[in-house]
C-alpha cells in the first residue's frame, strides 16, 4: 500500500469516470451528426435528431456540442461521413449480439469488432443470423418514487402505450416505434419524469447463463462497448441475481 494514497485513488477514479464520459459524448455525437444528416438540423421536423438531442441532453452533454454535432449533420462545418452498420453474433454461452455501429471506416471497425469476439470467446456471424430475435421499440423508465402507478397505467395505455412493468425501482414502459413521440409527449405533460426515453431492440427470447458465463458474457459487453465506434450493444441475456443485484 506504501505510495499508494486515497487522493490518488479518487484521480484514478476519476480520470477513468472522465474518459467513460468522453467516449459517451462522442457516441451521442455521432448520433445528431448522422440524425442532422439524414434528416436536417430541425428536430421538430426530424424526429431521429430530436431522439437524438434528448438523449444527449439526459446524459448531461454540453450544449456546444450539442451544436457542433448538428452543424457538422447539416454540413456548416466538418466533413465527417459515418455509415451505420450492425453486426451480429453470439456471446459466450449462445447469447444473442446485435452491435449498432456508427463508423467512418468499416474496415477499422470490422477488425476491432473481430477481435472482440476473437478474444472473448464470441462468434460473429453473418446478417441476419441473431436480427429476427429482436424487434424496435420505444422504451422509456420512469422512476418509481413520488409515482402514482394506477395513474401510470391510465397515461400510458390510453397513449396506446403496450406494457407498464414494475422493475426494481422504477417502471419500464414500451411502445410501437410509430407511438413513440406522441408517449413522450403524454408523459411530459403529466410531468411524469423519465430517466429514459430512447428506441431500443427488444429480444422475443432469452438465455439463461450461470454466474461464471454471465460474467464472460458481461465483460464481452463491456468490451464492446469500450469501442467507439459501437453505439450500442443488445443481447437476450438473462443474467442470475447474483451478477444484477449488486
Amino acid at each position: 500500500m506504501a505510495g499508494h494514497s486515497h487522493s490518488a485513488n479518487i484521480a484514478i477514479r476519476k480520470g477513468a469516470q472522465d474518459k467513460k464520459r468522453g467516449k459517451l459524448f462522442g457516441k451521442l455525437s455521432r448520433a445528431i451528426i448522422v440524425a442532422a444528416r439524414n434528416g436536417g438540423g430541425d428536430p421538430t421536423s426530424n424526429l431521429s435528431l430530436r431522439y437524438a438531442l434528448d438523449k444527449a441532453r439526459k446524459n448531461s452533454m454540453p450544449k456546444e456540442n450539442i451544436e457542433r454535432a448538428v452543424k457538422k449533420g447539416t454540413g456548416e462545418s466538418g466533413d465527417e461521413q459515418y455509415e451505420e452498420m450492425v453486426y451480429e453474433g453470439y456471446a459466450p454461452g449462445g447469447v444473442a449480439v446485435l452491435c449498432d455501429i456508427l463508423t467512418e471506416n468499416r474496415n477499422r471497425t470490422a477488425g476491432e469488432v473481430r477481435e472482440v469476439f476473437k478474444v472473448h470467446g464470441g462468434n460473429l456471424g453473418s446478417t441476419g443470423c441473431v436480427g429476427y430475435l429482436f424487434t424496435r421499440k420505444g422504451v422509456f423508465v420512469v422512476p418509481a418514487q413520488n409515482v402514482d402507478e394506477d395513474r401510470l397505467f391510465e397515461i400510458v395505455l390510453e397513449a396506446g402505450g403496450d406494457d407498464v412493468r414494475k422493475v426494481g425501482e422504477s417502471f419500464e414502459i414500451t411502445c410501437e416505434v410509430s407511438l413513440f413521440q406522441q408517449l413522450n409527449e403524454v408523459l411530459e405533460a403529466a410531468k411524469i419524469p423519465t430517466d429514459v426515453a430512447e428506441l431500443q431492440r427488444i429480444s422475443s427470447t432469452t438465455v439463461e447463463v450461470d454466474v461464471e458465463t454471465g460474467k464472460l458474457v458481461m465483460e464481452f459487453i463491456e468490451a464492446l462497448e469500450d469501442l467507439d465506434d459501437i453505439q450500442t450493444v443488445t443481447t437476450n441475456v438473462n443474467l442470475p441475481d447474483e451478477l444484477t443485484s449488486a
